[in-house]
């Protein structure tokens, strides 16, 4: 009878682990993809936020249309002193790999002491389906990935 209960219950967790043991090692603690982060459309909103007492502005706009796709220029306004802030583009409706765009400090922004900062990419697209929306995740370093209490996603039309 022991025997017949240990084996349900290594039956049990074989199957609970194949269910639930690949999101939990795939998953990123300091990714914007937990629970608790608060999702915002770059494309259609200014993201604003507060991340270890500095204060974060954030805003993407359309900057024309090459023939790798659509360019779009990404705007960051913090009080935050950093020497240096890299993008990276992870796909959020599939995975097509991580792309980092590395930002250029513009100055100061107007009527305010927030450091500026700025980016211009093209964002990849699938071949299969013209639209992709695409993350993107705030690096101040090749390893450093704080935990962003906001989710920074868009929507990008490849060529069609």
């Amino acid at each position: 009878m022991l025997k017949a209960i240990i084996a349900v219950v290594v039956v049990a967790g074989v199957v609970a682990l194949g269910l639930f043991g690949p999101r939990w090692l795939m998953s990123d603690p300091n990714s914007a993809s937990g629970a608790n982060a608060v999702k915002c459309d770059l494309l259609n909103d200014t993201c604003q936020w507060t991340q270890q007492g500095t204060r974060w502005e954030a805003h993407l706009e359309k900057d024309g249309v090459q023939a790798e796709g659509t360019e779009y220029r990404l705007t960051l306004k913090t009080d935050a002193h950093l020497p240096r802030l890299l993008a990276v583009l992870r796909g959020e409706s599939m995975y097509l790999g991580e792309y980092p765009v590395p930002m250029t400090r513009a100055g100061r922004a107007r009527d305010s002491q927030k450091s500026l900062w700025q980016a211009r990419f093209t964002a990849p697209f699938c071949t299969t389906d013209p639209t992709m929306t695409w993350r993107i995740d705030l690096q101040t370093g090749i390893d450093n990935k704080p935990g962003m209490p906001v989710k920074l996603t868009f929507r990008a039309e490849g060529r069609g």
